[in-house]
């Protein structure tokens, strides 16, 4: 008997496909077409070939926003993938205590990034922010508007406050999933608390680590409003990563063939950079099994 393929499901997704299709398909022909061409207004442009890509790739200005980029992404995944775990490890899995524990987690992936960037901006002020005040009042010299190292220490320390609670949440919800029977299998043996985390939780943890690790370095490399509401990309250029450069580039300047071509790179090495690390992981997630 021949089986009968029943389509109607697709009338149902044809709205989505038009709707991505206008919200992020059609603006990134928009943003190809203007990375190889040129224009002086009036809405006349000119062929500019690969000149444009050319230019981004052997400018110091856009090599010293990426290493920027790529330092920033890596200190974040260093501090909150290991802490992220550390605190799911430690938070209750019964009881009273797992409902208040999750909403204090939740409660700074509720706030949207502008305010962040405004809290954290009167936060560490020298004259009226509790953090900066502090800060001088012992002593330390502290002022992120004019020292780059604590512009920097500032930015990576609200990200860390702020995202970190997303890597908690993926990791917690890889530890409830245990079965009880992998513990108590664990106790009869007289594994240590090392060895349990090591031979039953972390494998266990590793898929959700992976979309943890994915997530937040595809975010922390296009990191934008919090620094650019804290610092500015100051002082100097010292916190002007790819995101803030691009801006300044496509809205400050106007130059919109760069932008449109410093912004497909940009995409395209978030791609790549985002292969890589789901490459690497699933293949050792792969080995392990």
């Amino acid at each position: 008997m021949e089986k009968t393929w029943n389509n109607r499901a697709w009338f149902m997704v044809i709205p989505v496909l038009v709707l991505v299709a206008f919200s992020a398909v059609i603006p990134l022909m928009t943003v190809v077409n203007y990375s190889v061409q040129d224009t002086f207004g009036n809405n006349q442009f000119f062929w500019a070939g690969t000149d444009w890509f050319a230019d981004i790739l052997s400018s110091d200005r856009f090599w010293d926003a990426l290493f920027r980029n790529l330092a920033f992404s890596m200190i974040i995944l260093a501090i909150q993938v290991p802490l992220g775990i550390f605190i799911a490890l430690n938070m209750p899995k019964k009881g009273l205590g797992v409902p208040v524990c999750l909403v204090l987690m939740a409660l700074p992936l509720l706030i949207p990034w502008n305010v962040v960037g405004t809290i954290w901006q009167v936060f560490g002020r020298v004259d009226i922010g509790l953090l900066g005040y502090t800060l001088n009042a012992m002593g330390v010299d502290y002022n992120y508007t004019r020292d780059p190292i604590d512009a920097w220490v500032t930015i990576i320390v609200m990200d860390v406050w702020h995202w970190t609670s997303l890597v908690v949440l993926l990791c917690y919800a890889g530890l409830v999933s245990i079965p009880d029977a992998y513990y108590q299998a664990a106790k009869i043996d007289g594994a240590s608390r090392w060895s349990v985390f090591r031979y039953i939780q972390l494998p266990k943890m590793k898929r959700v680590l992976l979309i943890a690790v994915l997530l937040r370095f595809m975010d922390s490399f296009m990191i934008y409003t919090e620094p650019f509401v804290v610092t500015g990309g100051g002082p100097g250029n010292s916190t002007t990563f790819l995101s803030i450069d691009l801006v300044k580039m496509a809205v400050g300047q106007f130059d919109l063939g760069p932008a449109a071509a410093m912004s497909i790179i940009y995409f395209l090495i978030i791609l790549l950079l985002s292969w890589v690390f789901y490459t690497v992981m699933t293949v050792s997630d792969a080995k392990s099994q």
